[in-house]
């Protein structure tokens, strides 16, 4: 008996005009940026270190706690609605103010890591902190990056600059969700894979591919590879333009700080990755044809604090179902497998292998019904979480029962 699971949530016919309850929590997203200023300007009034670690508090402390308190929040637009809900300009408003806020967050930080005296443990608390807002920045790339308005394709370039990530729409649109939840995709976690193992396959598969992506767009469109119509270059160009003028401006010793960062804000979208497909696998039917990416080959999550600050990234179930879908029209699968935490909490758990396979392989076994034809396994693993944890393939176990 295998599990089975809807391809869109069941609704009743809205009797009363619609209103998106959340219409202006997403302002919340506005405010990201200044969770970056909270420590340095508390610096300035009270010069201790310790200072510059809250906002990284904030987000792997505090962030989980709220989601917690505050719990899921189930609720979907009626479809009726979904037409008005994505063409309201509101919402691209939002996410289009973001731009400028994350670009001079992220300038106002390697300023200040090069003007205030700070001590190796304040600049790393700055550092890791400035990482959390390019992260920020690789997930409003994300967004808009889906998009095919022209302004929001370069928006989302300009976004992606800062971390030196603009490799990630070509990557993520054209090779990721195409691959998702197969073994192929280095950017979907195979289980009993840990996340410091998944981000040597991940971080330079997915810079392969994407080259390897844009080269064959290149090719077929008759265009020399190494011209400004490539989609990796042109943010590229951005980010050597931006770090060369700070370069100017605070000297090269700035590097030491944008580096770190930057791969910490990269190492964000790993985080990411990790969590979001974690186990999960798509199957091939007799002629070797995947099957269509449905919303129980990604782990999703309600929880309203992070997915406030997220633009609905943790509805990622039908995120990868329904790639073109703007945030405020993704909606809740009570099928698809569930997070325990949204993605702020998940991170410092993924970060602790022991603590991460505790809590994640038992609600994995449930997600696919004990079958481990259904587990994108960690190929060294394989063998010994089969025998750990009993595993037969659905099919054989009925069969073995008659």
């Amino acid at each position: 008996m295998s599990s089975t699971f809807a391809t869109s949530p069941s609704q009743e016919p809205p009797t009363t005009p619609y209103t998106d309850k959340k219409r202006f929590a997403w302002i919340l997203s506005l405010l990201v940026p200044l969770s970056i200023a909270a420590g340095p300007v508390i610096w300035l009034w009270h010069p201790q270190t310790w200072v510059l670690w809250l906002p990284v508090f904030f987000t792997y402390c505090i962030a989980p706690c709220l989601d917690w308190l505050l719990g899921t929040d189930t609720s979907n637009p009626p479809e009726s609605a979904v037409p008005a809900l994505e063409a309201d300009p509101y919402y691209r408003r939002v996410t289009f103010a973001l731009v400028p806020l994350l670009w001079a967050a992220f300038i106002y930080a390697a300023w200040f890591s090069q003007t205030a005296d700070l001590t190796w443990a304040g600049q790393l608390g700055l550092i890791i902190a400035t990482g959390g807002v390019g992260g920020f920045c690789i997930n409003l790339g994300h967004e808009i990056g889906h998009k095919r308005a022209p302004l929001e394709r370069w928006l989302a370039k300009l976004i992606l600059a800062p971390s030196f990530y603009g490799h990630f729409t070509v990557e993520h649109n054209r090779g990721h969700h195409r691959d998702v939840a197969t073994p192929e995709d280095p950017a979907s976690s195979r289980m009993g894979e840990t996340i410091w193992r998944f981000v040597w396959r991940e971080m330079p598969g997915a810079f392969k591919r994407a080259w390897a992506l844009e080269r064959e767009r290149m090719r077929v469109d008759g265009q020399a590879l190494w011209s400004l119509r490539n989609e990796i270059l042109q943010p590229a160009l951005i980010t050597v333009a931006l770090w060369s003028a700070l370069c100017v401006w605070l000297g090269p010793q700035v590097l030491l700080f944008l580096i770190p960062a930057a791969l910490w804000s990269n190492f964000q979208l790993t985080s990411a990755n990790y969590i979001e497909h974690y186990g999960l696998l798509r199957l091939r039917d007799a002629n070797g044809r995947l099957e269509t990416c449905k919303p129980q080959h990604s782990w999703n999550s309600n929880h309203v604090f992070s997915n406030w600050a997220t633009f609905h990234l943790q509805r990622h179930s039908d995120h990868h179902a329904h790639p073109l879908r703007r945030f405020q029209s993704l909606r809740h699968f009570a099928q698809a497998p569930q997070l325990p935490n949204g993605y702020f909490g998940m991170f410092p758990v993924a970060y602790i292998p022991p603590l991460w396979f505790a809590v994640m392989d038992k609600r994995l076994l449930a997600a696919v019904n004990h079958d481990p034809e259904r587990i994108n396994f960690d190929p060294r693993k394989r063998e010994t979480l089969i025998a750990k944890y009993q595993l037969k393939p659905v099919m054989a176990a009925t069969a073995s029962t008659r």
